[in-house]
């Protein structure tokens, strides 16, 4: 794994990671200060007209990998289950992401037997030692959010080896709290605005807080209000970064409006 990625989710702040669905996302992510990115599966599969969390994606996730993988900020990839039920292949999957630079993996279980993802999450420390392995339990966001079953399933993805785990979908903050005390390594919480606030979350322990699809739901929110706003006569209102500041995100200049 690579340290100073690892090191972020042992600092004084919790990591609060952003998603990012393409380059100029990421980068403009990173423009504004934040030192690591992650990708989120909706998003690529959407941009593939794919659905999410179906195993669609594996070609379109690595190409966005090696898109952002020699940026400078540290990339998390959200690998869906690893596109595969072979621990082998998900390892050679992370290998892939680890060499064109990725600094770390999600991996969801998808409440698949629990047995099978701690395999996973072994083969990919194995073939990817330097990878920052964040282990994700879907009790909370497929299941019915039990807490012997997350707590069995979180324990068992840490003796495979894993770096980080991730609840989405729990939002209790004596649950989260509770949670925080029974584990060894960071604990990763999807933010909500529902839920607790970012300095909540830190209160609670939580070492890392992910955006998840967010940030892309709510561009895709922006558009469409933009657009029926114009089409009503309105003129559009809020942050739009200009022609030329998206063409620098890609380290090239000006030329015709496109």
């Amino acid at each position: 794994m690579t340290r100073a990625f690892a090191g972020l989710h042992h600092a004084d702040e919790p990591l609060l990671l952003p998603n990012a669905w393409d380059h100029a996302s990421a980068l403009a992510l990173a423009a504004h200060g934040f030192r690591a990115i992650g990708t989120t599966s909706l998003a690529v599969a959407a941009a593939a007209g794919l659905p999410d969390g179906v195993g669609a994606t594996r070609d379109q996730t690595l190409h966005l990998a090696l898109t952002l993988g020699s940026e400078p900020f540290w990339l998390s990839v959200d690998a869906e289950d690893g596109f595969s039920d072979d621990p082998d292949e998900v390892a050679e999957f992370a290998r892939e992401l680890a060499s064109v630079g990725a600094a770390g993996i999600n991996l969801e279980d998808g409440l698949g037997p629990a047995g099978r993802h701690a395999a996973k999450i072994a083969a990919v420390r194995a073939a990817a030692p330097d990878l920052f392995v964040n282990a994700r339990t879907d009790t909370h966001w497929l299941g019915d959010g039990d807490d012997d079953e997350t707590l069995a399933r979180l324990d068992a993805y840490q003796e495979a080896g894993a770096d980080g785990v991730f609840v989405p979908g729990l939002t209790d903050p004596a649950r989260i709290a509770a949670l925080v005390r029974r584990l060894d390594v960071p604990l990763n919480i999807l933010y909500t605005p529902a839920g607790p606030s970012v300095p909540h979350l830190a209160d609670l322990g939580v070492r890392r807080i992910s955006l998840g699809s967010l940030l892309y739901r709510r561009a895709l929110g922006a558009a469409l209000e933009a657009a029926a706003g114009i089409r009503a006569g309105r003129t559009p209102t809020g942050t739009a970064p200009s022609y030329e500041e998206i063409q620098r995100l890609s380290g090239r200049g000006a030329s015709s409006p496109g």
